[in-house]
């Protein structure tokens, strides 16, 4: 097996797999696809994609970062972090979140033998709403989708490549599919 980092059109529409990767902002990394068009390359791939963090959050519809247009793959929209009002004796949560936090209600066989509450390795300040796409929650300040999937396009809001086994093995079932 061989991985390739490419932006040609002709590779990513021919590849068995495609991991659509992200750390940035959301308004300059569609620029970036929109400029090349990837966008639209994206969004008629029929292999299986993996959106990773940005990646998955660019699938969505929208998002609030710097008020962006997505792909529209999933239904979901982008939020915000918003801090809950300072109390006394209250857990404090700081934004980005950056941290390891549990997975759960897990849905799709990406999941294939992974614990139920296992710890995934997370770096946003930004997250995917709850809604039909969603195929694992995670909990920081509130609920939201830790995964998303719609037909071949799966993305995940942690980074399975810091995930330590977990990770590898959520890889290991993208590969495998």
């Amino acid at each position: 097996m061989s991985a390739t980092v490419t932006d040609d059109h002709d590779k990513i529409m021919n590849s068995d797999k495609v991991i659509f990767p992200g750390v940035g902002e959301a308004s300059s990394a569609m620029k970036y696809l929109k400029d090349r068009g990837l966008d639209t390359i994206i969004k008629n791939l029929q292999q299986p994609v993996l959106g990773i963090c940005l990646g998955m959050q660019l699938m969505c519809m929208h998002s609030e970062e710097n008020n962006t247009d997505c792909l529209g793959i999933f239904d979901e929209k982008v939020k915000s972090f918003k801090s809950p009002p300072f109390e006394e004796d209250a857990e404090v949560f700081k934004i980005p979140l950056i941290g390891w936090n549990n997975i759960y209600n897990m849905r799709s066989p990406l999941f294939s033998s992974i614990e139920e509450k296992s710890y995934c390795y997370f770096v946003h300040g930004y997250f995917a709403s709850l809604g039909a796409h969603t195929i694992a929650t995670t909990n920081y300040i509130l609920p939201y989708s830790a995964a998303l999937q719609k037909d071949n396009f799966f993305g995940v809001q942690f980074h399975p490549e810091k995930s330590a086994n977990v990770g590898e093995r959520i890889i290991r079932n993208f590969i495998e599919m």
